[in-house]
């Protein structure tokens, strides 16, 4: 059987040790001590447990981040391989209202030496694994980096060889329709076809704006073409912009991180000492 009794205030649990045949007791820090903690103990002084988890009365499984402290508040179930053991921990008598507030301060004053004495190597730590990251995201960027600067170079040119097209193309036509007016025919002639023209032309825009649900507004209508453009080049280089837009957001991220991490509040700088920074 599993038994549990309080020494010197803290509980003690004593079980059967399966390869061992012997009775091991275990002094239990409730605490600072998770489930998860004292099963590897248990396991680590028997090589033969393959398993060992808890569960409650009803059948569900106890997490092993759970601190001790509240699973010995209830009856449990100890199984260790095959075998499960009915654990019913004594209860402890009620702490008087002064006494508690003791503990309750004394464990606030546990929390933050803890956090005082890790909350620097935690940093280090994780400061180095964003680092790594972001030279990581860097060398997968580095080289899309390098194809979408050809390929926006490349649907540039076509862009701006386009405009000047249609500016060639509108001197021509204004060309051609003064040699009309002044030289093959008379105004009176002409003046229906310039009318039809510009109709035309009228048609064409709203066309766009059906289309494209947007003005004909040339700023736009060049970004559209330019867009128009690259994804048609992006497509034959097989450059992946779906990739390429998800490192980004993973590099903006990890330098957001990295930047909240690095906050002087977070550092726990004085006050002096983050406006000499400043």
């Amino acid at each position: 059987e599993v038994t549990v009794d309080y020494r010197h205030g803290l509980p003690v649990i004593t079980l059967m040790l399966p390869t061992r045949n012997e009775r091991c007791r275990f002094t239990v820090k409730p605490v600072v001590t998770t489930v998860g903690e004292f099963l590897r103990d248990v396991q680590r002084e028997d090589k033969g447990i393959e398993r060992a988890e808890v569960f409650a009365t009803d059948g569900s499984k106890i997490s092993d981040t759970t601190l001790m402290e509240v699973l010995l508040m209830n009856d449990f179930k100890l199984v260790i391989n095959n075998t499960a053991y009915s654990v019913s921990p004594p209860v402890k008598d009620k702490l008087s209202s002064e006494h508690a507030t003791e503990m309750e301060d004394i464990k606030s004053l546990v929390h933050r030496l803890f956090v005082a004495l890790h909350l620097e190597d935690h940093q280090i730590k994780k400061e180095r694994e964003l680092l790594q990251k972001l030279d990581h995201l860097k060398e997968e960027l580095l080289p899309l980096e390098q194809m979408k600067a050809r390929i926006m170079d490349s649907a540039d040119a076509k862009t701006s060889r386009l405009l000047w097209v249609g500016l060639a193309l509108m001197s021509t036509q204004g060309g051609a329709l003064a040699w009309l007016t002044w030289w093959v025919y008379s105004w009176d002639i002409m003046e229906p076809v310039t009318y039809f023209i510009t109709y035309g032309s009228a048609m064409a825009f709203y066309a766009y704006f059906v289309l494209t649900k947007q003005d004909y507004i040339y700023p736009h209508a060049k970004d559209r073409q330019f867009l128009h453009y690259f994804y048609r080049k992006s497509k034959k280089q097989h450059f992946n912009v779906e990739q390429y837009n998800k490192l980004k957001d993973d590099l903006a991220e990890a330098e957001e991180s990295l930047r909240r991490l690095r906050q002087p509040l977070r550092l726990r700088l004085p006050i002096q000492e983050i406006r000499d920074k400043d």
